[in-house]
């Protein structure tokens, strides 16, 4: 069955009952109607969902005799570039490869491959990307299979700020080596900075799988399975677009700079209106935009002052060589509050009994204190004994740029980027403190104001390509800004498809983001439906899982007419409880059991119909 026939059966059925034949042959189309009128809703999902699975199947199938399997496990895009950097390296050389998303990657792969190279990156503090969980999972289950035949070799993405450090790359690793396979070459686990070293991996297994060209044609332009005509990730970015980098900043002028909390909220959120007017940048709904981030001078003096060493005693800046220890501490290194990861570090470093009886106490004691404390405050509680400005800056983690959803459509607002920035504020250790990007954000508002930006491109977040395809969208607080995107696109493009959002904050009066925008959009008709949560405005507090669980029976019927769901915002409390919600009404009303309906989820996972964008 050709690509055509696979979209019209796809689960997106325009207003519900009438499938779009539009793009077909008449002769198939009537063909196809005749056997889509004998099925009920529920066998139409099992012959989607067949279909589905024949799509990832065929599309491995296109690189049948491959000699290498590349994998990834991405969350924000950055393995998945990297895996395709690897494979355009393995095709310019003549070796056969295949490139899959982790999601679609099956047991049948892992047993018929010989080589499989690994791209994944760590969510957090040691979970996988979302989309590489499911194979973590079968590869320490029983239903593992014995992958004695298979060499291997893992790139493992991470922030070495967090305890557990590149830790879904390290469990591959070990795991595959506990599984039977050979290890062909060493991983690699690496920082924020991650490009050098990804690259010297790269360069170093392709030259170690190097091989003659082979009968079947070199993939020129490898395609990652279980992408479909959903969304745009298998194109990569252009070359316009690469010219601005986390190294090479364009200077966005600011245009607008509005708090969108009302007076009397506990929270500062803005809306940020950026030009990138003469870049050529093009950006779509569900990219980031990277913020470089830069530590404030007065941070830096007081640390220099709490040290004690010499501002301009040489430190090593990488590639660059060396660098004045001021210029390090202001431009390469997080000064800002420390990690437990970082406390452990520098306890080994400075061989402290004190810090190290802390480190080894109860673990949130450890996180508040962790959490309470800068750099300079550790320094000024205990030290640096007898390292020098070398072996202390050696010890620092890189200081990340700030990735912030965009809040807008270019279709909509041309030569604009939009995001919407909750400025960090609390007190500690008797001192007000501010967050060093959302405080930068917040202070730009001078008729010069500029901020160093570069386009972070998030294909694992995207609209779906049909544009009459009902989307349910669930972003509390500034969660909701993608979301904002969205509605702005499928209203500037006039896309029929039906557009349902749940959004929640604290309080209606003071903090009922975009509220004026939501309105206008839901008379015009281009939202269908609206659902908020303020957990603050009852005694008993609502949040949007609660809102989902109420509307359950209509969100069901949303998912049987082929909607899809996209979850933006806090990682830790907020998308597992949405997650569990989402659960519980499939198997509700849908009528199955909770592992049913985890598989249910799965699938449209698989399928590009459940997104999160969570952090």
């Amino acid at each position: 069955m050709n690509s055509q026939a696979r979209a019209m059966l796809a689960p997106e059925p325009v207003h519900g009952s009438a499938w779009d034949l539009a793009p077909m042959p008449p002769e198939l189309a009537g063909e196809l109607r005749e056997v889509l009128a004998k099925l009920d809703q529920n066998q139409r999902w099992w012959v989607a969902g067949l279909l589905a699975a024949g799509t990832a199947t065929s599309a491995v199938a296109t690189s049948a005799g491959a000699a290498v399997t590349v994998l990834f496990g991405s969350h924000t895009g950055n393995s998945e570039r990297l895996a395709r950097r690897i494979a355009e390296s393995l095709g310019a050389r003549g070796v056969r490869h295949q490139l899959i998303d982790m999601l679609e990657c099956r047991k049948t792969h892992l047993q018929e491959s010989r080589t499989l190279l690994i791209v994944v990156s760590t969510h957090g503090d040691g979970e996988p990307p979302e989309r590489a969980a499911p194979l973590l999972e079968l590869l320490h289950s029983r239903k593992a299979p014995r992958l004695d035949h298979l060499q291997y070799a893992v790139l493992a993405l991470g922030d070495s700020s967090y305890e557990k450090f590149c830790e879904a790359g390290r469990q591959f690793d070990a795991r595959l080596e506990a599984l039977g396979a050979t290890r062909v070459h060493h991983r690699v686990d690496c920082d924020v900075d991650f490009e050098p070293d990804a690259q010297r991996w790269i360069d170093g297994i392709v030259e170690r799988l190097d091989a003659p060209p082979v009968d079947a044609p070199a993939h020129a332009a490898p395609r990652a399975t279980g992408r479909g005509a959903d969304s745009a990730a298998t194109a990569g970015p252009t070359s316009v677009a690469n010219a601005y980098t986390r190294k090479n900043p364009f200077r966005a002028p600011v245009l607008a700079n509005l708090r969108l909390t009302a007076a009397g909220s506990s929270k500062d959120v803005r809306h940020v209106e950026l030009s990138i007017e003469g870049t050529n940048l093009h950006y779509e709904p569900g990219d980031a935009l990277g913020i470089v981030a830069r530590n404030r001078p007065a941070d830096v003096d007081a640390l220099l002052d709490t040290l004690r060493f010499d501002p301009q005693a040489p430190v090593p800046a990488g590639a660059n060589g060396t660098m004045a220890l001021r210029e390090a501490l202001a431009e390469r290194h997080d000064i800002g509050p420390v990690q437990p990861a970082f406390l452990r570090r520098y306890a080994q470093a400075i061989r402290s009994a004190p810090l190290e009886a802390r480190i080894h106490g109860d673990a949130p004691s450890l996180a508040r204190y962790a959490r309470e404390r800068a750099l300079r405050d550790l320094v000024a509680e205990y030290g640096t004994v007898d390292l020098g400005p070398q072996e202390f800056v050696a010890l620092l983690p890189p200081l990340a740029p700030r990735l912030y959803s965009i809040a807008s459509s270019q279709r909509a607002a041309p030569d604009e980027i939009h995001l919407t920035v909750a400025v960090v504020e609390y007190a500690a250790l008797g001192r007000a403190r501010r967050g060093l990007v959302s405080g930068l954000l917040a202070d730009a508002t001078g008729e010069d104001a500029s901020l160093p930006v570069y386009l972070h491109r998030n294909p694992g977040f995207r609209l779906p390509a049909n544009a009459a395809a009902p989307i349910v969208m669930i972003g509390p607080g500034t969660g909701v800004a993608p979301f904002r995107a969205f509605v702005a696109e499928r209203d500037a493009l006039g896309a029929k498809g039906r557009n349902w959002l749940f959004f929640g904050d604290r309080s209606f009066e003071t903090d009922f983001l975009y509220q004026a925008e939501w309105i206008d959009w839901r008379k015009r008709g281009t939202l269908s439906r609206v659902d908020v949560a303020f957990s603050r405005d009852r005694a008993e507090k609502t949040y949007v899982q609660h809102r989902l669980a109420a509307r359950g029976a209509e969100l069901w019927r949303w998912l049987e007419e082929g909607a899809y769901i996209y979850v933006c915002g806090d990682a830790e409390y907020m998308a597992p409880d949405v997650h569990r919600t989402l659960l519980e009404i499939v198997a509700r009303h849908g009528d199955r059991s909770l592992e049913r309906a985890g598989e249910y989820l799965l699938d449209l996972q698989r399928v590009r119909r459940y997104q999160r964008d969570v952090y």
